[in-house]
């Protein structure tokens, strides 16, 4: 799985459905508006059908629809557009995790920093227990570790921020520091960008391979579906090729209901995460001055917060009890603020403060959601 890294042109022609506009030299908010549109012609609609089919007819480019699907098609040409490369939807954020897992040889090396998505740290641990892969972990922050761990590996996972503990990976450093060590010998390096979305940050433009969203999250932004989404550096056409094929044979595929949800909650990315952001920030100025709280974690952008109460595990369980407006629930991203203690999940790691909260910062008013969360801490 080990190969090349290359930069690659500032093209947001990457990632389209053959025969689409151009759109060149528009604003990725415009993009995320006009990309995945029907033609534009005299009575058309303005947006693409749910296609709901299982079977086309012979003789054309699509046979069967664990293959293609037209509304599918759609999304991946905005996600696309907004991350820098070809874009592959799947069934859910852990399915498109998993395809790109799976194509690492059986005996082969995986290096993961400590702290990520459980889901990830699941998957592998149920991987490594079965001797398919050996599991290298390090510290998100700690580049010249991660570095060094690469030595003989084959896939490189980052978050940045990591989730829950919003440490942030210098991704541009780890990756000159994996074509100085290893050149052409260096792993598949893959990037969760779910917390931060394309909005915040394109990691296929600091030379990362692939790019992972849970498109239930921030992408959908509505919690009302379940989606996931690879996006591949436009130079590795041998890397989209086998990701396809695996989605296709194991079948890992989304639903059209659902491409079409998250594809209409796409169209207003932009607008929620800059709302939330800026309601994010008001609320690290005042948690950072609450007496209830131990700590505030948060990266400097985004709309992710994490907050370590005083009191231990009780306390911030009484926390998520007692909100009114805040949503105690485990997912993000959507336009309702959601609350939960991460250590409440069984495959979360030891190191995981128990008292660590973690929150996802909506749309509503910012002033509501502090009365709501400093009546909750107090």
């Amino acid at each position: 799985m080990s190969d090349t890294s290359s930069t690659h042109p500032d093209d947001d022609s990457v990632g389209r459905t053959p025969g689409s506009r151009p759109h060149a030299g528009l604003q990725p908010s415009t993009r995320a508006v006009a990309l995945g549109r029907p033609a534009r012609t005299p009575g058309a609609p303005v947006n693409v059908p749910v296609t709901l089919t299982s079977t086309y007819l012979a003789d054309g480019a699509v046979t069967y629809a664990r293959v293609s699907n037209p509304t599918w098609e759609a999304l991946e040409e905005v996600l696309g557009s907004l991350e820098g490369g070809p874009a592959l939807t799947f069934s859910s954020g852990m399915a498109a995790i998993a395809a790109v897992v799976g194509l690492v040889p059986v005996g082969g090396v995986v290096v993961v920093p400590r702290h990520v998505y459980n889901g990830t740290t699941g998957l592998l641990a149920e991987r490594e227990a079965a001797g398919a892969l050996t599991v290298r972990r390090v510290e998100a922050e700690d580049l010249g570790g991660i570095v060094e761990a690469c030595d003989g590996a084959d896939l490189l996972i980052l978050e940045s921020p990591t989730n829950p503990m919003m440490e942030l990976t210098d991704v541009v450093g780890v990756m000159r520091g994996l074509r100085t060590r290893y050149g052409v010998g260096r792993p598949v390096v893959l990037c969760d960008n779910t917390f931060a979305t394309p909005v915040a940050q394109q990691p296929l433009r600091w030379g990362v391979d692939v790019v992972v969203h849970s498109a239930t999250k921030y992408l959908a932004g509505h919690s009302d579906t379940v989606l996931g989404a690879l996006v591949v550096a436009p130079e590795r056409d041998d890397l989209l090729g086998r990701l396809r094929t695996y989605r296709t044979l194991h079948g890992a595929i989304p639903g059209p209901m659902e491409a079409w949800l998250v594809l209409r909650g796409v169209r207003t990315l932009h607008l929620r995460v800059e709302r939330a952001t800026a309601t994010a920030e008001l609320l690290v100025d005042r948690l950072e001055e609450h007496p209830a709280v131990e700590r505030v974690r948060y990266p400097g952008f985004g709309a992710m917060v994490s907050i370590e109460v005083v009191g231990g595990a009780d306390a911030a369980e009484a926390v998520c009890a007692a909100v009114q407006l805040w949503t105690h629930s485990t997912s993000l991203g959507g336009v309702e603020s959601q609350i939960e203690r991460r250590r409440r999940h069984p495959l979360e790691v030891a190191s995981v403060p128990v008292n660590l909260l973690r929150l996802s910062v909506g749309i509503e008013d910012p002033q509501d959601l502090w009365a709501d969360l400093s009546a909750a801490l107090g």
